[in-house]
């Protein structure tokens, strides 16, 4: 290598040097800016767009949403589950329940088969809401008794409820899903119509399993557990009679999500339960007051042994 190569090299070092620290400069201010305007952008983002924590909650997806963390829904499950299964009466802790269990799986595969139905999609786009003013309930009485409608305002009365008395959805974060979550919840008292059962905890037992082999939500696969807190004589009659009768008609029967009640209250009720593949079951009013009235004569008559002649 000759002197002149050498001075090259010697002048090329130095200028490689600086523009590297040039460029390097260059470099950290540009990243700093980056830096600066990122951060700043992501103050006018909207909560949604931002991490989703306890502090910082993103805006609800309907009226009366209440968006929550995994581990509020885990918390949520655990309590209302639990405070449930005690109390069975306890209305608002099963609708939590029922919620917090149905997503992200259940509900959804609930809406899936209502859009795989003709009906069920109507539905879905009609949003009919099931109440006492949009049935015309005094309407309904004066139908025929073997209509739809005359059975379920006969068992409102019967029964002492309203259709008026169904919580709203809250913690279904898809706002299509709580729709069909709502409808489910409003439905509840016609399914009761439809099959005749009853609303004292051994009838609601039954029917919810019913529902859980017809719909397959977690919360009436819940409550169904509650059937080991009946009386004997109940828990004798749930396993002999109502669980298989509600296990076999719930899984060969039609969706019943998809049926359209207010199109239905003038049609028969036992050509609707034919058409949906469901059996009538065995009348639990009749069964329990023959038992009673078995028992009292028992009663009656171990009274008169046990006194003897006279």
């Amino acid at each position: 290598m000759n002197i002149d190569s050498v001075s090259f090299l010697r002048f090329k070092v130095p200028s490689h040097g600086f523009f590297t620290t040039m460029m390097a400069v260059s470099l950290k201010r540009s990243a700093t800016t980056l830096i600066q305007r990122g951060f700043a952008q992501s103050q006018l983002l909207p909560a949604s767009s931002r991490c989703f924590s306890v502090l910082n909650r993103p805006p609800p997806n309907y009226d009366g949403h209440i968006p929550l963390t995994r581990t509020e829904r885990l918390g949520l499950a655990l309590g209302s589950g639990l405070l449930s299964f005690l109390d069975p009466r306890r209305g608002d802790l099963i609708a939590a329940f029922g919620e917090a269990t149905a997503q992200p799986y259940f509900i959804y595969k609930l809406r899936d088969r209502m859009l795989l139905n003709p009906t069920g999609r109507r539905i879905l786009r009609d949003r009919p809401r099931l109440t006492s003013t949009s049935l015309n309930v005094p309407h309904l009485r004066s139908l025929p008794s073997n209509t739809l409608g005359y059975a379920y305002a006969a068992w409102l009365d019967a029964e002492g409820v309203s259709p008026d008395t169904r919580a709203g959805v809250r913690y279904i974060d898809d706002e299509e899903c709580a729709y069909v979550m709502q409808r489910y919840r409003e439905c509840h008292d016609f399914y009761h119509a439809l099959v005749g059962l009853p609303v004292f905890r051994e009838g609601e037992v039954a029917l919810k399993a019913f529902e859980f082999a017809n719909t397959g939500l977690p919360m009436t696969g819940l409550a169904v557990f509650s059937a080991f807190t009946l009386k004997k004589a109940e828990w004798e009659r749930f396993w002999e009679i109502y669980g298989p009768w509600a296990f076999r008609n719930g899984a060969k029967s039609d969706d019943v999500i998809n049926v359209y009640w207010e199109e239905e209250l003038e049609t028969d009720v036992n050509e609707l339960r034919t058409r949906l593949g469901i059996e009538a079951p065995p009348n639990m009013r009749s069964i329990r007051k023959s038992e009673r009235e078995a028992r009292k004569r028992e009663k009656q008559a171990r009274e008169a042994s046990a006194a003897g002649p006279v």
